[in-house]
Protein backbone atom coordinates (compact mmCIF):
# COMPACT_ATOMS: atom_id res chain seq x y z
CA UNK A 1 0.00 0.00 0.00
CA UNK A 2 1.35 3.47 -1.27
CA UNK A 3 2.11 5.42 1.64
CA UNK A 4 1.06 9.42 1.05
CA UNK A 5 3.66 11.94 0.17
CA UNK A 6 3.07 15.17 2.54
CA UNK A 7 2.58 18.81 0.90
CA UNK A 8 5.90 19.87 3.02
CA UNK A 9 8.08 16.99 0.97
CA UNK A 10 6.64 17.44 -2.12
CA UNK A 11 7.33 21.54 -1.88
CA UNK A 12 11.05 20.49 -0.46
CA UNK A 13 11.47 18.51 -3.38
CA UNK A 14 10.01 20.97 -5.54
CA UNK A 15 12.77 23.51 -4.19
CA UNK A 16 15.54 21.29 -5.07
CA UNK A 17 14.81 21.06 -8.67
CA UNK A 18 14.66 24.35 -9.09
CA UNK A 19 17.97 24.81 -7.32
CA UNK A 20 19.59 22.42 -9.52
CA UNK A 21 17.77 23.49 -12.26
CA UNK A 22 19.53 27.35 -11.73
CA UNK A 23 22.84 26.07 -11.20
CA UNK A 24 22.59 24.24 -14.71
CA UNK A 25 21.51 27.12 -16.34
CA UNK A 26 24.47 29.10 -14.32
CA UNK A 27 27.26 26.68 -15.54
CA UNK A 28 25.81 27.12 -19.34
CA UNK A 29 26.45 30.89 -18.63
CA UNK A 30 29.71 30.46 -17.49
CA UNK A 31 30.63 27.90 -20.13
CA UNK A 32 28.89 30.39 -23.06
CA UNK A 33 30.83 33.25 -21.17
CA UNK A 34 34.34 31.84 -21.11
CA UNK A 35 34.21 30.92 -24.57
CA UNK A 36 32.96 34.06 -25.53
CA UNK A 37 35.53 35.91 -23.63
CA UNK A 38 38.43 33.27 -25.46
CA UNK A 39 37.44 34.00 -28.84
CA UNK A 40 36.75 37.74 -28.36
CA UNK A 41 38.75 39.97 -26.25
CA UNK A 42 39.99 43.77 -25.28
CA UNK A 43 43.69 45.21 -25.45
CA UNK A 44 44.14 48.80 -24.39
CA UNK A 45 46.04 50.67 -27.76
CA UNK A 46 48.51 52.16 -24.95
CA UNK A 47 49.80 48.91 -23.79
CA UNK A 48 50.84 47.85 -27.24
CA UNK A 49 53.26 48.37 -29.64
CA UNK A 50 52.15 48.32 -33.97
CA UNK A 51 53.68 48.32 -36.69
CA UNK A 52 52.34 49.12 -40.15
CA UNK A 53 53.54 46.20 -43.25
CA UNK A 54 55.64 48.00 -46.10
CA UNK A 55 58.11 47.32 -48.80
CA UNK A 56 62.28 47.39 -48.21
CA UNK A 57 65.00 45.91 -47.99
CA UNK A 58 65.93 43.15 -45.57
CA UNK A 59 69.13 41.95 -44.39
CA UNK A 60 69.21 38.68 -42.56
CA UNK A 61 71.59 39.16 -39.65
CA UNK A 62 74.20 37.00 -37.04
CA UNK A 63 74.54 38.92 -33.52
CA UNK A 64 77.90 39.70 -32.28
CA UNK A 65 79.85 41.87 -30.15
CA UNK A 66 82.71 44.50 -30.95
CA UNK A 67 84.78 46.90 -29.12
CA UNK A 68 86.10 49.42 -30.98
CA UNK A 69 89.94 49.67 -31.71
CA UNK A 70 92.53 52.33 -33.80
CA UNK A 71 93.05 50.92 -37.21
CA UNK A 72 96.84 52.11 -36.77
CA UNK A 73 98.67 51.37 -33.35
CA UNK A 74 102.69 51.73 -33.06
CA UNK A 75 104.31 49.41 -31.05
CA UNK A 76 107.59 50.97 -29.63
CA UNK A 77 109.68 48.33 -28.42
CA UNK A 78 112.76 48.80 -26.68
CA UNK A 79 116.39 48.30 -28.86
CA UNK A 80 119.09 47.11 -26.41
CA UNK A 81 118.45 45.71 -23.26
CA UNK A 82 119.08 48.98 -20.90
CA UNK A 83 117.08 50.13 -17.33
CA UNK A 84 114.39 53.17 -17.81
CA UNK A 85 115.90 56.38 -16.68
CA UNK A 86 113.11 58.56 -17.07
CA UNK A 87 109.43 58.92 -18.48
CA UNK A 88 108.22 62.31 -19.87
CA UNK A 89 104.72 61.63 -20.87
CA UNK A 90 101.75 59.42 -19.58
CA UNK A 91 99.01 57.09 -21.57
CA UNK A 92 96.33 59.53 -22.89
CA UNK A 93 98.85 62.03 -23.67
CA UNK A 94 99.00 63.28 -27.55
CA UNK A 95 102.05 63.48 -29.24
CA UNK A 96 103.71 65.00 -31.95
CA UNK A 97 106.85 63.26 -34.38
CA UNK A 98 109.83 63.47 -32.72
CA UNK A 99 108.74 64.01 -29.13
CA UNK A 100 110.52 62.64 -26.57
CA UNK A 101 109.04 59.43 -24.49
CA UNK A 102 110.88 58.09 -22.14
CA UNK A 103 114.86 57.89 -21.81
CA UNK A 104 117.02 54.31 -21.18
CA UNK A 105 120.44 53.81 -19.58
CA UNK A 106 122.77 53.54 -22.70
CA UNK A 107 125.77 53.17 -20.86
CA UNK A 108 126.30 49.60 -21.21
CA UNK A 109 125.41 49.55 -24.95
CA UNK A 110 127.45 52.52 -25.72
CA UNK A 111 130.36 50.51 -24.49
CA UNK A 112 129.79 47.81 -26.82
CA UNK A 113 129.78 50.11 -29.33
CA UNK A 114 133.01 51.90 -28.41
CA UNK A 115 134.53 48.03 -28.22
CA UNK A 116 133.00 47.02 -31.42
CA UNK A 117 134.82 50.11 -33.39
CA UNK A 118 138.05 49.17 -32.16
CA UNK A 119 137.55 45.93 -33.29
CA UNK A 120 136.68 47.37 -36.60
CA UNK A 121 139.75 49.72 -37.06
CA UNK A 122 141.41 46.50 -36.01
CA UNK A 123 140.53 44.34 -39.15
CA UNK A 124 141.18 47.16 -41.14
CA UNK A 125 144.80 47.76 -40.21
CA UNK A 126 144.73 43.54 -40.49
CA UNK A 127 143.69 44.12 -44.13
CA UNK A 128 146.48 47.04 -44.79
CA UNK A 129 149.02 43.89 -43.21
CA UNK A 130 147.89 41.66 -44.71
CA UNK A 131 148.19 43.44 -48.30
CA UNK A 132 151.34 44.85 -47.92
CA UNK A 133 153.34 41.15 -46.80
CA UNK A 134 151.30 39.58 -49.42
CA UNK A 135 152.64 42.40 -51.86
CA UNK A 136 156.22 41.51 -50.73
CA UNK A 137 155.96 37.60 -50.89
CA UNK A 138 154.67 38.50 -54.33
CA UNK A 139 157.71 40.54 -55.40
CA UNK A 140 160.25 37.80 -54.32
CA UNK A 141 158.74 35.23 -55.90
CA UNK A 142 158.83 37.53 -59.03
CA UNK A 143 162.42 38.72 -58.22
CA UNK A 144 163.27 34.90 -57.96
CA UNK A 145 162.04 34.25 -61.19
CA UNK A 146 163.53 36.76 -62.69
CA UNK A 147 167.01 35.30 -61.34
CA UNK A 148 165.76 31.81 -62.53
CA UNK A 149 165.97 33.14 -66.48
CA UNK A 150 169.13 34.75 -66.05
CA UNK A 151 170.81 31.56 -65.45
CA UNK A 152 168.66 29.96 -67.37
CA UNK A 153 170.29 31.92 -70.29
CA UNK A 154 173.50 31.65 -68.92
CA UNK A 155 173.63 27.69 -68.90
CA UNK A 156 171.83 27.90 -72.74
CA UNK A 157 175.26 29.74 -73.44
CA UNK A 158 177.43 27.01 -71.40
CA UNK A 159 175.81 24.71 -73.67
CA UNK A 160 176.40 26.24 -76.74
CA UNK A 161 180.15 26.97 -75.65
CA UNK A 162 180.32 22.85 -74.94
CA UNK A 163 179.45 22.30 -78.30
CA UNK A 164 181.84 24.80 -79.80
CA UNK A 165 184.40 23.15 -77.66
CA UNK A 166 183.67 19.55 -79.04
CA UNK A 167 184.00 20.55 -82.99
CA UNK A 168 186.95 22.22 -82.10
CA UNK A 169 188.32 19.32 -80.81
CA UNK A 170 188.79 21.02 -76.90
CA UNK A 171 185.44 19.24 -75.58
CA UNK A 172 184.19 15.93 -74.54
CA UNK A 173 180.65 14.83 -75.22
CA UNK A 174 180.02 13.84 -71.26
CA UNK A 175 180.51 18.35 -70.91
CA UNK A 176 177.62 18.96 -73.21
CA UNK A 177 175.08 16.56 -71.56
CA UNK A 178 175.95 17.96 -68.36
CA UNK A 179 175.33 21.48 -69.78
CA UNK A 180 172.33 20.54 -71.44
CA UNK A 181 171.38 18.83 -68.05
CA UNK A 182 171.71 21.60 -65.95
CA UNK A 183 169.94 23.85 -68.77
CA UNK A 184 166.58 21.29 -68.27
CA UNK A 185 166.91 21.42 -64.35
CA UNK A 186 167.02 25.54 -64.36
CA UNK A 187 163.93 25.48 -66.95
CA UNK A 188 161.77 22.89 -64.66
CA UNK A 189 162.14 25.10 -61.47
CA UNK A 190 161.50 28.32 -63.42
CA UNK A 191 158.58 26.77 -64.20
CA UNK A 192 157.71 24.83 -60.65
CA UNK A 193 158.51 28.53 -59.43
CA UNK A 194 155.78 30.49 -62.18
CA UNK A 195 153.40 28.32 -60.73
CA UNK A 196 153.80 28.99 -57.44
CA UNK A 197 153.67 32.80 -58.57
CA UNK A 198 150.18 31.60 -60.49
CA UNK A 199 149.15 29.91 -57.08
CA UNK A 200 150.41 33.17 -54.70
CA UNK A 201 148.48 35.44 -56.84
CA UNK A 202 145.43 33.24 -56.08
CA UNK A 203 145.87 32.45 -52.77
CA UNK A 204 146.77 36.63 -51.85
CA UNK A 205 143.11 37.63 -53.52
CA UNK A 206 141.60 35.16 -51.51
CA UNK A 207 142.93 35.66 -48.03
CA UNK A 208 142.53 39.40 -48.56
CA UNK A 209 138.50 39.07 -49.66
CA UNK A 210 138.73 36.73 -46.76
CA UNK A 211 139.95 39.86 -44.72
CA UNK A 212 137.91 42.58 -46.01
CA UNK A 213 134.73 40.28 -45.37
CA UNK A 214 135.52 39.80 -42.06
CA UNK A 215 136.13 43.53 -41.74
CA UNK A 216 132.86 44.00 -43.28
CA UNK A 217 130.97 41.75 -41.52
CA UNK A 218 132.89 43.69 -38.13
CA UNK A 219 131.85 46.89 -39.38
CA UNK A 220 127.73 46.21 -39.99
CA UNK A 221 127.91 44.57 -36.24
CA UNK A 222 129.14 48.26 -35.19
CA UNK A 223 126.52 49.76 -37.28
CA UNK A 224 123.26 47.60 -35.85
CA UNK A 225 124.77 49.09 -32.57
CA UNK A 226 125.03 52.85 -33.59
CA UNK A 227 121.39 51.89 -34.62
CA UNK A 228 119.88 50.42 -32.26
CA UNK A 229 122.01 53.72 -29.75
CA UNK A 230 119.50 56.24 -31.77
CA UNK A 231 116.85 54.35 -31.46
CA UNK A 232 117.44 54.00 -27.47
CA UNK A 233 116.21 57.87 -27.74
CA UNK A 234 112.53 56.22 -27.65
CA UNK A 235 110.23 59.31 -29.49
CA UNK A 236 107.33 59.47 -31.07
CA UNK A 237 107.54 58.70 -35.22
CA UNK A 238 104.36 59.67 -36.17
CA UNK A 239 101.61 62.11 -34.33
CA UNK A 240 99.03 60.24 -32.50
CA UNK A 241 97.76 59.21 -28.62
CA UNK A 242 99.92 57.22 -26.51
CA UNK A 243 97.37 54.11 -25.12
CA UNK A 244 100.60 52.41 -22.80
CA UNK A 245 103.64 53.82 -21.52
CA UNK A 246 106.21 51.53 -19.17
CA UNK A 247 106.48 53.82 -16.06
CA UNK A 248 108.90 51.65 -13.82
CA UNK A 249 111.51 53.43 -13.45
CA UNK A 250 115.03 51.84 -13.03
CA UNK A 251 113.60 48.55 -14.01
CA UNK A 252 115.40 46.39 -16.80
CA UNK A 253 114.13 46.33 -20.05
CA UNK A 254 115.11 43.14 -22.54
CA UNK A 255 115.66 44.17 -26.14
CA UNK A 256 112.40 43.33 -28.32
CA UNK A 257 110.41 44.55 -24.68
CA UNK A 258 107.19 46.90 -25.47
CA UNK A 259 107.89 50.18 -24.11
CA UNK A 260 104.87 52.20 -25.43
CA UNK A 261 102.03 52.16 -27.60
CA UNK A 262 101.13 55.07 -30.05
CA UNK A 263 97.52 55.37 -31.55
CA UNK A 264 96.26 57.20 -34.74
CA UNK A 265 93.25 58.12 -33.73
CA UNK A 266 92.12 59.29 -36.63
CA UNK A 267 90.93 55.93 -38.21
CA UNK A 268 89.46 53.39 -36.08
CA UNK A 269 88.36 49.53 -36.80
CA UNK A 270 86.31 46.74 -34.64
CA UNK A 271 87.90 43.95 -33.19
CA UNK A 272 84.15 41.81 -33.14
CA UNK A 273 83.55 38.53 -31.16
CA UNK A 274 81.17 35.71 -31.91
CA UNK A 275 80.50 32.28 -31.25
CA UNK A 276 82.57 29.36 -33.23
CA UNK A 277 79.01 28.01 -33.62
CA UNK A 278 78.17 30.66 -36.27
CA UNK A 279 82.15 29.98 -37.74
CA UNK A 280 80.84 28.69 -41.10
CA UNK A 281 78.75 31.29 -41.92
CA UNK A 282 81.59 34.27 -41.06
CA UNK A 283 83.18 35.17 -44.44
CA UNK A 284 86.10 37.71 -45.16
CA UNK A 285 83.76 41.08 -47.13
CA UNK A 286 81.15 40.05 -45.65
CA UNK A 287 78.88 43.23 -44.78
CA UNK A 288 79.01 44.32 -41.12
CA UNK A 289 76.42 46.59 -39.59
CA UNK A 290 77.35 48.72 -36.07
CA UNK A 291 75.34 49.84 -33.74
CA UNK A 292 76.51 52.72 -31.39
CA UNK A 293 72.96 54.39 -29.31
CA UNK A 294 70.65 54.67 -32.25
CA UNK A 295 73.10 54.81 -34.82
CA UNK A 296 74.29 52.89 -37.28
CA UNK A 297 77.65 52.55 -39.06
CA UNK A 298 78.92 50.07 -42.12
CA UNK A 299 81.54 48.14 -42.65
CA UNK A 300 83.06 44.99 -44.15
CA UNK A 301 84.71 41.61 -42.29
CA UNK A 302 88.52 41.60 -43.50
CA UNK A 303 90.16 39.35 -41.12
CA UNK A 304 89.07 36.39 -39.17
CA UNK A 305 91.49 35.17 -36.42
CA UNK A 306 93.17 31.44 -37.25
CA UNK A 307 92.45 30.21 -33.50
CA UNK A 308 89.59 30.09 -31.51
CA UNK A 309 89.55 30.90 -27.96
CA UNK A 310 87.08 29.74 -25.14
CA UNK A 311 84.79 28.98 -28.19
CA UNK A 312 84.99 32.36 -29.67
CA UNK A 313 85.93 33.29 -32.90
CA UNK A 314 87.59 36.70 -33.43
CA UNK A 315 87.55 38.92 -36.99
CA UNK A 316 88.31 42.36 -37.47
CA UNK A 317 86.11 44.94 -39.07
CA UNK A 318 87.05 47.85 -41.37
CA UNK A 319 84.57 50.30 -41.28
CA UNK A 320 83.39 52.60 -43.76
CA UNK A 321 83.18 55.82 -42.09
CA UNK A 322 86.84 55.74 -40.12
CA UNK A 323 86.69 58.74 -38.13
CA UNK A 324 83.38 58.84 -36.65
CA UNK A 325 82.95 61.38 -33.94
CA UNK A 326 81.14 58.39 -31.90
CA UNK A 327 84.29 55.88 -32.01
CA UNK A 328 86.00 56.06 -29.34
CA UNK A 329 89.43 53.75 -28.19
CA UNK A 330 87.58 50.57 -25.87
CA UNK A 331 84.12 51.58 -26.57
CA UNK A 332 81.78 48.45 -26.60
CA UNK A 333 79.53 48.33 -29.67
CA UNK A 334 76.83 46.13 -30.86
CA UNK A 335 77.93 44.16 -34.07
CA UNK A 336 75.84 42.67 -36.76
CA UNK A 337 76.85 40.73 -39.61
CA UNK A 338 75.29 40.43 -43.03
CA UNK A 339 74.44 36.97 -44.01
CA UNK A 340 71.80 37.48 -46.69
CA UNK A 341 69.91 40.11 -48.48
CA UNK A 342 66.49 41.05 -49.76
CA UNK A 343 64.92 43.55 -51.79
CA UNK A 344 61.31 44.82 -52.44
CA UNK A 345 60.21 43.00 -49.64
CA UNK A 346 57.65 43.33 -47.23
CA UNK A 347 58.69 43.89 -43.77
CA UNK A 348 57.55 44.75 -40.31
CA UNK A 349 59.45 46.36 -37.57
CA UNK A 350 60.93 43.22 -35.19
CA UNK A 351 59.36 43.16 -31.99
CA UNK A 352 58.76 40.80 -29.20
CA UNK A 353 55.97 39.11 -30.92
CA UNK A 354 58.01 37.40 -33.66
CA UNK A 355 59.61 34.01 -31.87
CA UNK A 356 62.05 33.39 -34.60
CA UNK A 357 59.38 30.18 -36.30
CA UNK A 358 58.90 30.00 -40.15
CA UNK A 359 55.26 30.54 -39.56
CA UNK A 360 53.33 31.95 -36.74
CA UNK A 361 50.27 34.17 -35.64
CA UNK A 362 50.14 37.54 -35.45
CA UNK A 363 47.36 40.33 -34.61
CA UNK A 364 46.41 42.27 -37.57
CA UNK A 365 44.23 45.34 -37.16
CA UNK A 366 41.46 45.54 -39.33
CA UNK A 367 39.23 48.78 -40.42
CA UNK A 368 36.41 48.44 -37.98
CA UNK A 369 39.66 48.73 -35.17
CA UNK A 370 39.58 45.61 -34.02
CA UNK A 371 42.49 42.99 -34.26
CA UNK A 372 41.97 39.57 -35.93
CA UNK A 373 44.71 36.76 -35.42
CA UNK A 374 46.25 35.58 -38.75
CA UNK A 375 48.78 33.07 -39.23
CA UNK A 376 51.71 34.01 -41.00
CA UNK A 377 54.87 32.94 -43.09
CA UNK A 378 58.55 34.51 -41.80
CA UNK A 379 61.37 35.15 -43.76
CA UNK A 380 64.65 36.94 -43.09
CA UNK A 381 65.01 39.03 -39.91
CA UNK A 382 67.04 41.04 -38.66
CA UNK A 383 67.16 43.75 -35.32
CA UNK A 384 64.93 46.68 -37.20
CA UNK A 385 62.85 44.03 -39.39
CA UNK A 386 61.08 40.95 -40.38
CA UNK A 387 60.31 39.70 -43.81
CA UNK A 388 56.43 38.71 -44.17
CA UNK A 389 56.51 36.29 -46.94
CA UNK A 390 52.47 35.07 -46.50
CA UNK A 391 49.28 36.35 -44.28
CA UNK A 392 49.98 40.41 -44.19
CA UNK A 393 49.66 42.70 -47.11
CA UNK A 394 51.30 46.09 -47.56
CA UNK A 395 49.81 49.25 -45.24
CA UNK A 396 48.21 47.22 -42.75
CA UNK A 397 48.99 47.35 -38.96
CA UNK A 398 50.69 44.41 -37.13
CA UNK A 399 50.78 44.10 -33.30
CA UNK A 400 54.26 43.16 -32.90
CA UNK A 401 54.11 43.12 -28.58
CA UNK A 402 54.23 39.40 -26.88
CA UNK A 403 50.29 38.63 -27.34
CA UNK A 404 51.12 34.96 -25.91
CA UNK A 405 48.19 35.73 -23.13
CA UNK A 406 45.94 35.87 -26.29
CA UNK A 407 47.23 32.54 -27.53
CA UNK A 408 43.46 31.21 -27.46
CA UNK A 409 41.92 34.69 -28.35
CA UNK A 410 40.67 34.50 -32.17
CA UNK A 411 39.68 38.92 -32.01
CA UNK A 412 41.01 41.79 -29.86
CA UNK A 413 39.01 44.79 -29.18
CA UNK A 414 41.51 47.95 -29.46
CA UNK A 415 40.60 50.57 -26.98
Amino acid sequence: MDKEISIKEVRKQKSKNWLIGLAILVGVFLVVWWVRMALHSSVNKSEIRMAVAEVGTIENTLTASGEVQPEFEQVITSPITAVIQQTFLDAGSNVKAGEKILELDKEATQLTFDKEKDEVDLKKNKVVKLRLDLDKSFYDLKIDDSIKAMKIASLKADVENAKRLQKAGGGTREAIETAEMNLRIAELEKKQLENDIKIKQQTMQADIRESELSAKIQEKQLMEYQTKLQKANIVATRPGVLTYVNKNLGSKVSEGEILARLADLGSFKIIGAISDNYADQVKIGMPVIIRINDTQLRGSLTNIQPSVQNNILSFDVSLDTKNSNLLRPKLKVEVFLVTAAQQNVIRVANGPAFKGASVQDLFVLRKDGKAEKRTVKIGLSNFDYVEIKEGIKVGETVIISDMSEYKNTKELDIK
